[in-house]
């Protein structure tokens, strides 16, 4: 006779009382973080005085999810000016104990400071002379009596109803790798342009390395001052652009007329005198311009002080060669 499987007992929760569990977790995250905060002292500023001084790189290494978080922090270190990468200390001991040299400073990262495949590490580490630093949640542990210096990410709990998953820990962790890390940045100056050098293929690399000439429209709309209405609508609507440009005879910029200036013309058409309107007269006298050597953030930066969403991109010689759009970096 066939037994009778048990039945699993799934505990159900109302809607709200799950939106306050979920809340309960930013709060009690929070307060751990704000505890770390003042807690920490002149241990930290060893720790990036130690990272900054390094000649070779930042190795990073930890097991589990503490080797997860590591990850993350290498490559924030890395992307942020900081040569570092994350070493698994399983595999150290399969031949990768070789990436690290005399000239690198190890953080090593463990909770509870006494996971075996990280302390396995240590005679090694102390044979070549390289700086340790421990980052853990008990500062009397083997691993941080043993590091150059030790960074404490104690928290009370975890949010884990059975204070068992890693969750309250991690995040810890994981804030104090981000605090050093801008800490770094700081103390190198690390700029914008540094970091669009690292991130070449993302959006913000896009618009770090991008010059207005890169993605400048160069069919454009031209209009004389004397052109009729008639015109100017056609011109201004016929592109995506919204835009079109007033020259004199020489080609020198006079003015802009958007589909804005379109707009109000025709609100502001009390007497029905619309159509005998010229382009001299609609046209905005003062455009904001950009060079064409700029850099696209900078232009995006005029667009916004301006609220317009299209600038001219002039010469040296201060003559219209083109329009970009806020977005053109995009696209």
């Amino acid at each position: 006779m066939a037994m009778a499987q048990p039945q699993l007992s799934v505990k159900l929760s109302h809607p709200a009382q799950r939106l306050n569990e979920v809340r309960q977790v930013f709060r009690q995250q929070a307060e751990a973080l704000n505890a770390i905060s003042r807690r920490v002292g002149p241990e930290v500023i060893e720790a990036i005085e130690l990272m900054l001084s390094v000649r070779g790189r930042v190795i990073v290494t930890g097991m589990g999810k503490s080797g997860i978080v590591g990850r993350k922090m290498a490559a924030t270190l890395s992307s942020t000016g900081t040569p570092a990468f994350f070493v698994h200390p399983g595999e150290a001991f399969h031949g990768d104990l070789g990436m690290i040299c005399a000239d690198d400073v190890v953080l090593l990262i463990s909770y509870s400071g006494e996971t075996d495949e990280v302390l396995r590490l240590l005679p090694y580490l102390r044979h070549i002379r390289v700086p340790l630093i421990a980052m853990t949640g008990k500062p009397v542990s083997t691993l941080a009596r043993h590091a150059t210096v030790s960074l404490d990410v104690a928290v009370d709990s975890e949010c884990c109803p059975h204070n068992l998953a890693p969750t309250t820990s991690t995040t810890a962790t994981l804030a104090m790798g981000d605090a050093l890390a801008i800490a770094l940045i700081n103390a190198r100056g690390f700029l914008p342009t540094d970091f669009a050098k690292f991130h070449p293929g993302g959006s913000l690399g896009r618009k770090l390395l991008t010059r207005v000439r890169d993605v400048m429209h160069t069919q454009y709309a031209r209009l004389l001052p004397g052109d009729p209405f008639v015109r100017v609508l056609n011109a201004v609507t016929r592109t995506r652009l919204g835009l079109a440009t007033v020259l004199d005879e020489d080609g020198r910029l006079l003015g802009v007329i958007s589909d804005g200036d379109l707009v109000r013309t025709m609100q502001s058409d009390q007497a029905g005198q619309m159509l005998q309107r010229l382009a001299g007269d609609i046209m905005t006298r003062t455009p904001v311009v950009v060079s064409v050597d700029a850099m696209f953030t900078d232009a995006e930066n005029l667009m916004q002080k301006a609220s317009v969403t299209c600038l001219v991109a002039v010469d040296s010689a201060g003559l219209p060669c083109g329009i970009v759009k806020v977005f053109d970096v995009l696209n």
